[in-house]
C-alpha cells in the first residue's frame, strides 16, 4: 500500500499503451536472458531486482511517472507537505544538538527533500547540505526540477552521492525505502520451508517452489519453529533491508536515522493468518498481487518486518531510539500545530485537515505506516515519540 489505492484483482488493470507494452517485453527479454543464464530459474529476490532496477529497464531505471496522481502511488510526501514539515522538526531536534548534514534515501520527486528545507529554513536551522542518494537518472533530474522550483534559493544546498558515503553525521531519513527492497519469498511445502523461484514456461512468468539453499534455510526454519507456519503458508524475508542497516552501522558515525515504511513487527509478520504474504504491486493507482505481469511497468513491494530491523540495527552497534506508528510520530512533532498555524481561506483550511486525516487516521496511512529511529552517539529521546513509543511490541 502506497498511499491511497484502490484494491483490485489483475484482471481489473487498464491495459498498457503500444510504447508500455514494447519496453515490458524487452524487460522480459532480459529477465528470461537471466534465467536461462542460471540454469532455468531465478530466485524471486533476483526477478525484484531486475523488474525494479534494471539498468534502462526497470521500474526505477526507466523513465515513466511513479508519484502523483499522473503516476502508480502517492506517498505521504506528494499527499501533503504538513508531513515533511512535521519531520523536518525532528530533525531540527537532531541537528541542533549534534549538527552535521542530512541524507535522504531515494528522494522520489523531490517533494519531501524541498518542503523539509523550507521548513528548517523557517525555523532557522538549515543544514550545510543535504544529501540525494538516488541511482535512477530520470529520478534525480526531476528531484532537481523540483527543487529548483519550490526552492530555488536553497538548491545550493542539495548534493546527489553515486554511492555511500564513507562517514556520516547528521540526519539520515529514508521513506518508503525498505519496502522496495528485493525479497526472497519462501512457502510451506510437506512441512518444510522451500524457496519460490520464477521460471519461464514458454509464454509467462511462473513461480515453483525449490530446496532451500545457504543462510536463507536457517532463517527460514527457525521462523517455521517460531511460528508454526502451516502447510500453504506463503510470505518474504528481506535479508537486504538487514544488510542495509548492517551497512548504516559502517557509515553512521553520529546521528539518527528515520526510516518511514509499512509493516509490522514481526509477531504480525509472520501471525498465521498472514497465509499470502505481503507481497503488494501497484499500478496506476491500482493495488493487486500479481508481481509477475506487467513487468517493469508496475512497483513491487513487500512491507517491513521492524523486528528483523531493530535486530540488524543492534548487531550494527547501533540504538533503537523510537518505534511508533506514524499517526503518532507526527502529532509528537507538533503537526496539530502546524495544522492550526495554517493561512488561507476556509476551503485551504479543509483542504489541509484533510491531509492531516490522510497522515494520520487508522484507515488511512496512520496505523500500518510505522517509523523506527535507529541511532549512533544520541542519548535521551526524540519528540517523534513523546506521545507514543512501541519499542517494546519489537
Amino acid at each position: 500500500m502506497k498511499g491511497t489505492t484502490a484494491q483490485g484483482s489483475a484482471g481489473e488493470l487498464p491495459p498498457p499503451d503500444a510504447a508500455q507494452q514494447a519496453h515490458s517485453e524487452r524487460l522480459q527479454d532480459h529477465i528470461r536472458e537471466a534465467i536461462v543464464a542460471n540454469g532455468g530459474r531465478i530466485d524471486f529476490a533476483r526477478f525484484m531486482e531486475l523488474a525494479l532496477y534494471a539498468p534502462g529497464l526497470g521500474y526505477y531505471s526507466a523513465g515513466s511517472r511513479k508519484f502523483g496522481e499522473a503516476g502508480d502511488f502517492i506517498t505521504a510526501p506528494e499527499r501533503s507537505a504538513l508531513f515533511s514539515r512535521a519531520l523536518a522538526r525532528q530533525g531540527q531536534e537532531v541537528l541542533a544538538r549534534i549538527g552535521g548534514d542530512i541524507l535522504e534515501f531515494g528522494a522520489g520527486s523531490g517533494v519531501m527533500a524541498a518542503d523539509i528545507l523550507a521548513e528548517l529554513e523557517r525555523l532557522d536551522s538549515l543544514p550545510g547540505h543535504y544529501y540525494i542518494l538516488e541511482i535512477s537518472a530520470d529520478l534525480r533530474q526531476r528531484q532537481r526540477e523540483t527543487i529548483s522550483r519550490k526552492v530555488p534559493q536553497l538548491a545550493g544546498r542539495v548534493v546527489w552521492l553515486d554511492a555511500l558515503p564513507e562517514r556520516f553525521e547528521g540526519v539520515v531519513l529514508g521513506n518508503e525505502l525498505l519496502d522496495a527492497l528485493p525479497v526472497h519469498r519462501f512457502c510451506i511445502r510437506d512441512g518444510e520451508p522451500q524457496e519460490l523461484f520464477v521460471e519461464w514456461n514458454g509464454e509467462r512468468f511462473q513461480l515453483n517452489a525449490g530446496p532451500v539453499e545457504g543462510a536463507l534455510l536457517s532463517r527460514l526454519q527457525a521462523l517455521q519453529e517460531e511460528f508454526a507456519l502451516a502447510e500453504g503458508y506463503e510470505s518474504e524475508l528481506n535479508l537486504l533491508a538487514e544488510e542495509w542497516v548492517a551497512g548504516l552501522g559502517r557509515w553512521l558515525t553520529r546521528g539518527v536515522a528515520l526510516l518511514i515504511d509499512y509493516g509490522f513487527p514481526r509477531s504480525e509478520y509472520y501471525h498465521p493468518q498472514r497465509t499470502g504474504g505481503t507481497l503488494m504491486c501497484h499500478y496506476r493507482h491500482r493495488a493487486h498481487d500479481d508481481a509477475l505481469i506487467l513487468i517493469g511497468l508496475q512497483d513491487i513491494t513487500a512491507h517491513v518486518d521492524f523486528t528483523a530491523v531493530a535486530e540488524a540495527a543492534q548487531v550494527a552497534g547501533l540504538a533503537v531510539r523510537g518505534f511508533a506508528n506514524q499517526a503518532n510520530f507526527l502529532l509528537g512533532c507538533g503537526l496539530t500545530e502546524l495544522l492550526a498555524a495554517e493561512e488561507g481561506d476556509p476551503r485551504t483550511r479543509l483542504i489541509r485537515a484533510a491531509e492531516v486525516k490522510a497522515l494520520t487516521l487508522p484507515a488511512e496511512m496512520g496505523e500500518l505506516f510505522k517509523v523506527i529511529a535507529l541511532s549512533r552517539g544520541w542519548e535521551g529521546g526524540l519528540r517523534g515519540f513523546a506521545l507514543r513509543d512501541e519499542r517494546c511490541r519489537l
